[in-house]
């Protein structure tokens, strides 16, 4: 029983320093870009889409559609870089526990 008072310490413990860097999340900027740059996508950790750069070079009115596909590109590249730094942020706290147990999600991450 005196092993399972430290273990539950350990895991409240755990989980305040995850919620801690749960909370950092948003302060933690990531970007994804498509068309050599010409479409800028900039995000946090997160996953909240802050903002979006066009050149105007790229701003075609008779090719709408490869605009479209630039942003969109750029949109998926950022919240990909988010999500990969949401889950290095959270492995540094949790020591890789996720991946050790089967590739288990935390919730909400």
């Amino acid at each position: 029983m005196k092993n399972m008072g430290g273990l539950i310490k350990q895991a409240q413990k755990m989980q305040k320093e995850m919620e801690r860097v749960s909370a950092n999340l948003i302060n933690i900027q990531v970007e994804g870009t498509a068309g050599g740059g010409m479409v800028t996508v900039t995000a946090n950790a997160a996953q909240e889409l802050k903002e979006i750069k066009i050149d105007p070079e790229v701003v075609d009115p008779e090719d709408v559609e490869m605009l479209e596909d630039l942003v969109l590109a750029a949109v998926n590249q950022a919240l990909e870089n988010a999500k990969s730094r949401a889950e290095e942020e959270m492995s540094q706290v949790t020591g890789g526990l996720p991946n050790m147990m089967g590739g288990m999600k935390l919730p909400g991450f």
